[in-house]
């Protein structure tokens, strides 16, 4: 049997593998996933955007020998089928090459361990002109020309990632500077989000400090931790012996958000796009906003988001890209995974329906009826059973007529369409929100006006007692009893 080597050619392999779709972001998040795996405490971005313009990433991490430095510029250094750390969150040996090199031309790394630095480079230009894998070695002189090297020579090692000739980002637009103002802020966005566990300092991880041009990245918490109800109970699901842990939360009904959650949570494309799962691999967010097909998207299913962590051992289970931008759960996980997002998705809808209630008592008394015409379709009609309503009847019995007819236009005018958009919108409907206890009060004093008597009076106090909204606040109408019971 013969053999012959045939290495690629450097210029067509390195110019194809630009091609390959990253983003701004997932290209600087494929960078600060090696500082992570080097043990990194603080990442800074640096943007800068007038003549000689770059983009610099910094970490403080355990930095790179000589040997190592060599290995991380080499295409394909690492097998992704080989065991790595727990902690680890490459894959393919290919990102720090590809990530960089899809933005720009030029890609220089520095590396700092004690007194030492050392500095490599990849230049396309060059390596189109020599025809080969042809990797620049930088001397001392070249290494302090560079942007950003006096601040890794401030730590006792770390990691420099320079970005130069950014002729991608610069293509296509009349003002780069403005462009690439636009494009830090979606990799701020992007960044606060898929790094927010690591941001938050959980447990069994390194907190991570995260700056770009100098402000602080915050993160974002996709399930906002601190009001949800986690829906369930942490599902283990358990493949080729490794753990799988599955946590479904629901967010709280729109009315109970501040505008300014909503927008978090929502992000660009509102709450709706944002439902359904999200996957980490090493508590590093991978792929959300998606029911893999199990479920399609829906408005009473948008405060819905599961949890899944999956360890890196499993990523050819999972199918993970080289952008760690897409993935998908093996079919044993599947199965798992529709029976937990069938029990999730009906509570969402409770939560959407009855505005946070956990369930609407039979018994309870509502000011709204839905009512199923002939048809099949739904209607909503005020209840004419309300005991308010029915006082107003017997204290004035030949209204009955007019307020029936009032009560109709109401219903009529009900704006079923305009409340459908807000709602799809993720607007809050200011009437939607919680009465306070003392508004609760006053009402309730001005429907007791038009009983006669103490007797009376109770008597309609204890008949609304079971309706919304005063079957929640039962201790203001206990308190409204007793004032009568002592006073008349």
């Amino acid at each position: 049997m013969k053999i012959k080597s045939l290495p690629p050619y450097a210029p067509t392999l390195i110019e194809s593998t630009r091609a390959i779709g990253y983003s701004l972001e997932a290209a600087v998040a494929d960078i600060i996933d090696n500082s992570i795996a080097v043990n990194s405490k603080n990442v800074d971005i640096y943007f800068f955007p007038l003549e000689g313009a770059y983009i610099a990433i910094l970490d403080n991490g355990s930095g790179m020998t000589e040997e190592e430095i060599d290995i991380a510029m080499q295409y394909g250094s690492r097998n992704p089928a080989e065991e790595r750390d727990k902690k680890d969150l490459g894959r393919f040996g290919l990102g720090l090459k590809t990530a960089s090199l899809s933005q720009c031309r030029c890609l220089t790394v520095l590396s700092k361990q004690g007194d030492k630095l050392e500095g490599r480079q990849w230049d396309i230009d060059h390596v189109k002109e020599v025809g080969d894998w042809s990797l620049i070695i930088l001397d001392d002189e070249e290494i302090n020309q560079l942007p950003q090297v006096n601040e890794l020579k401030k730590y006792e090692s770390g990691t420099l990632v320079i970005w130069q000739k950014l002729d991608r980002l610069k293509a296509g637009e009349m003002n780069f500077e403005l462009s690439l103002g636009r494009k830090i802020d979606s990799v701020r966005d992007h960044l606060s989000l898929v790094y927010h566990r690591y941001l938050m300092g959980e447990s069994g991880i390194t907190k991570l400090n995260l700056s770009i041009n100098g402000e602080k990245v915050k993160a974002i918490d996709p399930f906002l931790t601190e009001k949800s109800v986690q829906a369930m109970d942490d599902e283990t699901i358990v493949i080729q012996g490794e753990k799988i842990l599955v946590r479904p939360y629901i967010l709280p009904h729109i009315s109970k958000l501040t505008s300014d959650e909503i927008k978090i949570l929502g992000g660009k494309d509102g709450l709706r796009k944002q439902q359904g799962f999200y996957v980490y691999r090493n508590k590093r967010l991978l792929v959300w906003g998606t029911w893999f097909r199990m479920m399609r998207q829906g408005d009473l299913s948008k405060l819905a988001r599961v949890r899944v962590d999956i360890p890196n051992t499993l990523d050819e289970l999972w199918t993970l890209d080289i952008k760690k931008s897409s993935a998908l759960p093996p079919a044993e996980v599947k199965k798992n995974l529709e029976i937990i997002i069938n029990k999730i998705a009906e509570r969402s809808k409770k939560t959407w329906t009855f505005r946070g209630k956990r369930e609407v008592s039979d018994t309870e008394t509502h000011v709204w009826n839905r009512m199923k015409n002939k048809q099949g379709g739904f209607y909503y009609e005020v209840n004419r059973q309300h005991p308010f309503i029915q006082q107003l009847i017997k204290v004035n019995p030949g209204i009955e007529k007019s307020i029936n007819a009032l009560l109709q236009q109401i219903e009529m005018g009900l704006p079923l369409n305009q409340l459908y958009v807000d709602l799809n919108n993720d607007e809050q409907i200011t009437n939607d929100n919680e009465q306070s206890n003392l508004e609760i009060k006053k009402s309730l004093e001005a429907m007791i006006t038009m009983c006669n008597g103490k007797n009376e009076k109770c008597k309609l106090l204890e008949a609304v007692a079971c309706i919304e909204p005063y079957s929640a606040h039962s201790d203001i109408v206990e308190e409204l009893k007793k004032e009568i019971l002592e006073n008349e």
